[in-house]
């Protein structure tokens, strides 16, 4: 008895960040859009107790213990139905890790559905989605996958229209970069001005409706940008490389380092990929088109 649920990559093409708030975390406008890079989760009943592994690019930067948010998972939803969470929960990793992309998102809310249906808890989508939020701001996305806007810390998701299908280029940099330590640098270089309340694009929102990848290009934004490319100037150059071969738009990924280049069609990333592997500005790179489902039993 096993369950295997694939989890999608997300990209934010709108990521509008407010001030600190006491609670330490920020108000966001994030629009997300899932896209076809996966992990795949599996989880299978274990006598040993609960344990993670995981295998593929990177699988040595994923933490195996209880820190896990796949772990995690399990553990609040056989808490609040009283089962043990007695499985061992195994990632197969493509989507990149400390990339900006919710690859470890992803994970908990794989492990969180392939946990649901393996016990058969019969959990609501609101209960689900209510764990997600726990987990983390971009877990509840991971579930829901297509487009969405979110607001609050990210979690409170409303779903958006997408007319069309968005081929995307991504650029993978040579190491990682720390979530709370980009925001903390957002903190840092916003010292001394007011910050404006996070705001949704209509211009974006109705490029996405009308799948117009030009339109799209010229809203696509990342408040963190600045943040990210302070704390790893070399990405820069990797931006640069994109727009060079053609990119209408390029930009941070979330909190990066992975780098995004929207292109016009799927011949048009390819060609942007070409250049962006000979470059000499990012380790490996990556085709994907979006939007795609969320997390899904396989």
């Amino acid at each position: 008895m096993s369950v295997t649920v694939r989890v999608p990559a997300k990209v934010n093409v709108q990521l509008a960040v407010g001030a600190a708030r006491p609670d330490g975390y920020h108000d966001l406008a994030n629009v997300f859009l899932a896209v076809g890079l996966y992990d795949e989760v599996t989880v299978t009943p274990s006598p040993d107790g609960l344990r993670v592994t995981c295998a593929g690019p990177d699988a040595g930067e994923v933490p195996l213990d209880r820190t896990n948010l796949a772990a995690r998972a399990a553990l609040i939803l056989g808490g609040r139905y009283g089962r043990d969470a007695d499985v061992h929960i195994h990632i197969a990793k493509d989507i990149p890790v400390a990339g900006g992309m919710a690859g470890g998102s992803a994970d908990g809310a794989g492990a969180l559905l392939a946990c649901d249906a393996l016990w058969g808890t019969g959990a609501s989508r609101k209960e689900l989605l209510d764990i997600c939020a726990e987990l983390g701001s971009d877990v509840p996305f991971s579930l829901v996958g297509g487009a969405a806007l979110g607001t609050g810390r990210g979690e409170r998701l409303t779903e958006l229209e997408v007319g069309g299908t968005f081929h995307w280029v991504f650029a993978m940099a040579g190491r990682g970069l720390s979530t709370p330590a980009v925001f903390r640098e957002f903190d840092r270089l916003g010292e001394g001005r007011e910050i404006p309340g996070p705001v949704a694009s209509r211009e974006l929102i109705d490029a996405l409706a009308k799948g117009d990848p030009h339109a799209l290009a010229a809203t696509v934004s990342n408040d963190l940008q600045p943040a990210a490319l302070s704390l790893f100037p070399e990405l820069a150059e990797t931006l640069a490389a994109g727009r060079a071969a053609g990119a209408p738009a390029a930009l941070v990924s979330g909190s990066g380092p992975t780098t995004a280049f929207l292109a016009p069609d799927a011949e048009a990333a390819e060609g942007i990929a070409a250049a962006l592997r000979t470059s000499g500005t990012c380790r490996t790179v990556r085709t994907a088109a979006g939007p795609v489902p969320g997390a899904t039993v396989v």
